[in-house]
């Protein structure tokens, strides 16, 4: 069974995240989404198990793919689980940069693994977690940026005015 790996805080899941997760979903038998701690970024607004649950709200239509979370190094948990890829998504020559890193990184610490770059559908190249958060925490309208069945989640705890919000 070819098992991959899609890391990332997830702070939350975005349209943008989703669409690499369903493209991965056809490339795999089975696909974890995992809820990684980064401590290079801010602090999260949304807890691990938040996240978790947002995610699990969102991949329901997928037979392959289940959310998991870690706190250790993602080499350590693909050899756990027998994971065989990591699957990230680029949205510029920046992400490129860092990512390719990483993987060089990952590859070292765990020869098995081999890191593959799916490259963003151009209408989410601009389209981060960061900009989901600072749309909603300034009142804006997030609707085309994430999932609906999520959408009221984030907008609950990050709106200053949400119920003036369309939704």
């Amino acid at each position: 069974m070819r098992i991959a790996v899609v890391p990332g805080s997830f702070d939350p899941v975005t349209n943008g995240h989703l669409d690499i997760i369903n493209r991965a979903s056809k490339l795999f038998d089975k696909v974890i989404v995992l809820v990684s701690y980064n401590p290079n970024k801010q602090k999260a607004r949304f807890s691990v198990k938040e996240r978790l649950e947002m995610i699990n709200a969102v991949i329901g239509d997928f037979d392959n793919v289940v959310a998991d979370c870690n706190d250790g190094l993602l080499a350590d948990y693909l050899e756990r689980t027998g994971a065989c890829a990591i699957v990230k998504g680029l949205r510029a020559v920046t992400d490129f940069e860092y990512e390719f890193q990483m993987a060089l990184a990952n590859r070292q610490l765990c020869s098995t693994a081999e890191t593959v770059f799916l490259t963003t559908s151009p209408m989410n190249m601009y389209l981060s977690s960061s900009m989901v958060r600072e749309i909603a925490s300034l009142g804006g309208d997030i609707n085309g940026f994430v999932p609906p069945a999520i959408r009221g989640v984030i907008l609950e705890r990050l709106s200053p005015n949400h119920g003036n919000i369309k939704k």
